[in-house]
């Protein structure tokens, strides 16, 4: 089976178009950052592209506008997640959030600081991390949406020089708690790293470096790094001779 690609994009003006050149590049998933001015779980990256998009205007309607153009963009079959803050939930009202997302075309929430027990109502992917307890993860694989999101490291988004020693442990725990996908990210940033990620997962989550390359290298630099990410995960998923 493929291992699936969900790549992280900031909510720009211009991101509907990195999206859809994400989407080419081989992105099977998309997560939309909603930015929020105290992103505990981003590293520098994605805190000063939260930073800039708020300095650009990107309020809540505007991040929903953006999402509805990236839907057009994408076409009805690749999921699009927003992933944000439960601040912003707080601020627009849960269900309200939730109703003005998925008419803009979002299929799932990620709430990086929602604890498991609150809104039960929304539809959202579920984190856990290596600190995350056995019953922990049980529980949040109850509840998570389609897929359980594992943060393979202990500490915040970024690149980093490999892969996580600590993912192995909590890969193998998740599959005792879930038979449901389950996909890395957080220090994920080379074909080499997500090879690495996927051959213990069904795949992974890039945000940072995606982020960047399409800060300095535009729709067609960020199409391309896309590519070299899918044909590495490609290569993991293919049989042996």
């Amino acid at each position: 089976m493929s291992k699936r690609l969900s790549v992280y994009l900031m909510a720009f003006p211009e991101t509907p178009e990195l999206a859809e050149a994400a989407v080419a590049g081989g992105a099977d998933l998309l997560e939309i950052g909603f930015p929020f001015s105290d992103p505990l779980a981003d590293g520098p990256v994605i805190r000063l592209a939260g930073e800039r998009a708020l300095a650009r205007g990107m309020r809540t309607k505007e991040c929903l506008a953006c999402l509805a153009e990236a839907r057009r963009r994408v076409g009805p079959d690749v999921p699009l997640i927003p992933m944000t803050y439960a601040s912003i939930l707080e601020a627009y009202g849960y269900e309200r959030f939730w109703a003005d997302a998925s008419s803009a075309g979002a299929t799932s929430l990620i709430v990086a600081d929602l604890p498991l027990e609150a809104a039960p109502e929304l539809p959202r992917v579920q984190l856990v991390a290596p600190t995350s307890t056995s019953e922990r993860i049980a529980r949040a694989a109850e509840r998570t949406d389609g897929w359980l999101y594992l943060v393979s490291l202990t500490g915040t988004t970024g690149a980093r020089e490999s892969v996580s020693s600590q993912l192995e442990g909590l890969v193998e725990r998740a599959r005792d708690a879930t038979d449901l996908p389950l996909l890395a990210g957080f220090g994920i940033s080379t074909p080499e790293q997500a090879a690495g990620a996927a051959a213990l997962t069904d795949g992974v989550v890039v945000g940072s470096r995606a982020v960047q390359v399409a800060d300095e290298s535009g729709a067609g630099g960020l199409r391309d790094y896309v590519a070299s990410l899918r044909a590495a995960l490609d290569a993991v998923a293919a049989p042996t001779a």
